[in-house]
Parts: structure tokens; sequence; C-alpha cells
């Protein structure tokens, strides 16, 4: 069964930056669009970034210039840079991608388990 593994997460001063990265667990067939959400609890699950099968991104407003995503699709992974982080940042990061595991076989999303990234001094 193919999992989406994220790693990069960790605790980080104001104005620090970390890197995620979010990969499947074995080779696929394909990758379409990739996705970056983050949690609060208690909160509303927020998109924060994303990139599409050509390399477009697209960004939250709260992270715009700050955060970057990017794709290797060598290695079928995604990654968010991010920088200038600030307290309110902190949160659970989720990782999504559209997988297509079998090469007839239709697109289907897949989560990874997210994680913690925490700004604080």
């Amino acid at each position: 069964q193919v999992q989406l593994v994220e790693s990069g997460g960790g605790l980080v001063q104001p104005g620090g930056s970390l890197r995620l990265s979010c990969a499947p667990s074995r080779s696929i067939d394909a990758i379409g669009a990739m996705y970056w959400y983050r949690q609060i609890p208690g909160k509303q699950r927020e998109l924060v970034a994303r990139i599409g099968i050509s390399g477009n991104t697209n960004y939250a407003e709260a992270v715009k210039g700050r955060f970057t995503i990017s794709r290797d699709n060598a290695k079928n992974t995604v990654y968010l840079q991010m920088n200038s982080l600030k307290p309110e940042d902190t949160a659970v990061y989720i990782c999504n991608a559209a997988l297509r595991v079998q090469d007839s076989g239709g697109f289907y999303d897949y989560w990874g388990q997210g994680t913690q990234v925490t700004v604080s001094s």
C-alpha cells in the first residue's frame, strides 16, 4: 500500500527557516498536483500551497513571499521551503497528492500523516 511520507518539521525560532519534504513510500506510476495544508487544533484546515503538473504554483496570502513549494519529478518529491517563520505558522503540515499507482488506473488522493512545525522563541 502506498503512503505519503513527510519529514523536515521541528522547532525553530521566529525568523528561522525549515524545509519540509513529502514523497510516496514506494514507486508509483504518476503524480498529479501536489499540495501542502496546515492544521491548527480547533481551526479550519488551510491550504498553504499548491504545485501543478507543469510546475505552476499557488500560495495562501499569509505565506506568500515567505514559502516556496517545488517538486522534483525524478524523485517524486514535493518540498515546502519556509523562510521568515512566524509564531502563527505553528501547525501540523500535511502533504496531499493525486497519485496513479497502476498504469491503467485513475488518480486518487493520498494524504500524509503530517509533520509538526513549531515557531517559538
